[in-house]
């Protein structure tokens, strides 16, 4: 049987139509996070020895105070004035606690210098408690570090490369405590947190929700929020989440334009539009130029007393009308239309990004614009 040519071509465009709609969609596990889960700030306070005579020098207090505390916990017994060298830091070590670890799992830490030191490279870090907001320790750090730069000093002569006074562990903490976060709430409910709040999508996430486990499992509560209630025939919660993470909703975008002023970048959506707008643009240089010139009398012989050089500045005045001098007129049409348009005109990007402004000024841009 032959197909008429109008219906496969409508059967085309549905085809392409469903392929765009899908391409659109993204998962909801990239759309936000579920509420309590989360990283949490680890700090503590450390000393590294080792170093080649770049630690803290012997005004340090704390630096002394540390390096006794050590001797002390290993049994010797020591004095001020027995600790003289510039071979020991005191320490801020950082790290990031995953939402979900267990006893032995492994983090990286940043070590940052707290007292005078010149240089961290080269150094090792005792062992050192990693504490939470609660005031528990986490996570133990130790190990050789590796720091990003150098820095040699001989004879008032300074090298120095990057910043040699802040280094890095990779997974040089060990976890203590285990640590789980908390997904469920007294409700029996999880909360869904978008990265970017907009009803429209946190309703389409609902009605998602809500037509995977049936009307009423989901709500939007507001902007950013949706609140899932949790089906009690899912074996686990794991995989209670894990079905929600995977579903699909296609986020609604809001029209904006983002400018760089310093590399004068322009990025928007190509559906971001602009009403029927005019656009003159077109400049004008004003350069002043000094000359001096110095003017020398000359004699045949003798000398003359009182006569002396003259010098004369001389000045010049050019005006530049601007070469890219343009008027165009657009009718309703994208930000990618009028950019490439003033493109073609030889209009630079950093003017470009002037226009836009003054279109959005103007209320013809229907878009926000960030300049970064």
């Amino acid at each position: 049987m032959k197909v008429p040519a109008a219906l496969a071509l409508t059967a085309l465009l549905g085809l392409l139509w469903a392929a765009f709609a899908s391409a659109q969609e993204a998962p909801l596990k990239g759309l936000g996070r579920f509420a309590g889960w989360r990283e949490n700030a680890l700090i503590g306070q450390g000393l590294v020895v080792g170093l080649a005579g770049s630690g803290d020098s012997s005004r340090s207090q704390v630096t002394r105070q540390a390096l006794r505390n050590v001797y002390s916990r290993l049994g010797t017994s020591v004095s001020d004035e027995d600790i003289s060298s510039r071979n020991a830091a005191v320490v801020l070590v950082i790290a990031n606690l995953p939402a979900s670890a267990n006893v032995g799992d492994r983090i990286s830490v940043t070590v940052s210098s707290a007292g005078d030191a010149r240089s961290l490279a080269g150094g090792t870090l005792l062992m050192t408690p990693l504490m939470g907001p609660d005031g528990r320790p986490y996570a133990l750090a130790q190990g050789p570090i590796v720091a990003g730069g150098d820095s040699f000093e001989s004879q008032l002569n300074l090298r120095q490369r990057n910043y040699p006074t802040t280094a890095r562990i990779e997974g040089g903490a060990t976890i203590e405590a285990p640590v789980n976060a908390p997904l469920l709430d007294s409700g029996g409910e999880v909360r869904f947190l978008l990265y970017e709040p907009n009803f429209t999508t946190a309703s389409r996430i609902a009605a998602a929700v809500n037509s995977a486990f049936g009307e009423g499992a989901a709500s939007a509560v507001s902007a950013d929020e949706v609140r899932i209630r949790y089906a009690a025939d899912f074996a686990s919660l794991t995989s209670f989440i894990a079905a929600i993470e995977n579903l699909r909703v296609q986020p609604d975008r809001l029209p904006r334009v983002v400018v760089n002023e310093r590399t004068g970048t322009v990025v928007a959506g190509g559906d971001v539009t602009i009403s029927s707008v005019v656009v003159a643009q077109g400049d004008i240089r004003v350069t002043v130029v000094a000359e001096n010139t110095a003017s020398q009398p000359e004699f045949l012989s003798g000398s003359l007393s009182g006569v002396r050089s003259l010098v004369i500045t001389n000045t010049r005045l050019d005006v530049d009308r601007g070469g890219n001098d343009t008027v165009a007129t657009f009718p309703n049409t994208s930000v990618a239309d009028l950019v490439q348009g003033l493109s073609a005109a030889h209009v630079d990007t950093r003017r470009i990004i002037s226009i836009l402004q003054a279109i959005r000024a103007a209320g013809a841009l229907h878009a926000e614009i960030v300049v970064q």
